[in-house]
């Protein structure tokens, strides 16, 4: 199995620490909030931009379909076209009383 403790560094500003378990000031506290409320932002203005565009395709896809329907359906004329022949049978057929 690997090791999942992350190699020693000879850098002191690359070291790893865990603030939970380390003596930090309050400084180094607040730096550290800094850095990863800025990290934060970064990463959110990132994600907000791809939520931006999935929903602007989801609304286009939607929206074209709603437009393509409303279309189909003002070129459906089946209904019109079984009245005109209803009416042409009605007229040609033989005159009775129930007519």
């Amino acid at each position: 199995m690997a090791d999942k403790t992350p190699p020693k560094s000879e850098a002191p500003y690359a070291t790893r620490i865990d603030p939970t378990k380390d003596s930090l000031s309050r400084e180094q506290m607040h730096y550290i909030r800094q850095v990863e409320l800025a990290q934060w932002k970064k990463k959110t203005s990132k994600l907000r931009t791809r939520n931006v565009v999935t929903g602007l395709a989801i609304g286009a896809i939607v929206m074209g379909i709603y437009g393509y329907t409303f279309y189909s359906v003002s070129q459906e004329r089946i209904m019109d076209e079984m009245d005109e022949e209803a009416k042409q049978a009605r007229l040609q057929g033989p005159k009775s009383g129930a007519n």
